[in-house]
């Protein structure tokens, strides 16, 4: 076991864990942030992304001995004070179904949204190519994604 000192959501925390225990196990297990969720394993699904210095990862395949000093920001820690206008857009478009995906597919959009203010339909794809959604809802998601690229909120 190694101590950790992470940053998460804004806030200083100290872990004790495996060095190769992935960062999604801690975040759930250490540190009751279940809103990231566990789906394949393997960063196949985008069900566990959460941001390292506001990049989108895959936490089940990042080590928490590869997090350094990189802030972490999960679903818990989008929207604290008031909705992010991905989650406004979200809830204007009816996006989720079972809604198990939606943390990822929401920490995806944001960082698309924040490196690229006007998506195009291909630019929305791409990055979200890595996100699954069993329900089958992209369409909403791409809906709700120019919706708050356009800011077209109420």
């Amino acid at each position: 076991m190694a101590k950790y000192t992470l940053k998460v959501n804004q806030q200083t925390v100290e872990v004790e864990a495996m060095p190769d225990t992935p960062l999604l196990w801690v975040l759930r297990d250490k540190l009751t942030l279940t809103g990231t969720k566990y789906g394949c394993g393997k960063a196949l699904c985008g069900a566990c992304t959460v941001h390292l210095d506001g990049t989108p990862m895959r936490s089940c395949s990042v080590p928490i001995s590869a997090v350094g000093e990189q802030t972490i920001t999960t679903i818990e820690g989008v929207g604290e004070k008031e909705l992010h206008p991905v989650q406004k857009a979200w809830i204007l478009e009816d996006v989720p179904q079972c809604g198990f995906c939606q943390s990822g597919q929401i920490m995806s959009a944001i960082a698309l949204l924040e490196e690229n203010k006007n998506p195009t339909d291909a630019d929305i794809d791409a990055a979200m190519a890595g996100n699954i959604c069993r329900c089958g809802t992209y369409v909403r998601i791409r809906r709700a994604i120019k919706r708050a690229a356009k800011n077209e909120l109420s």
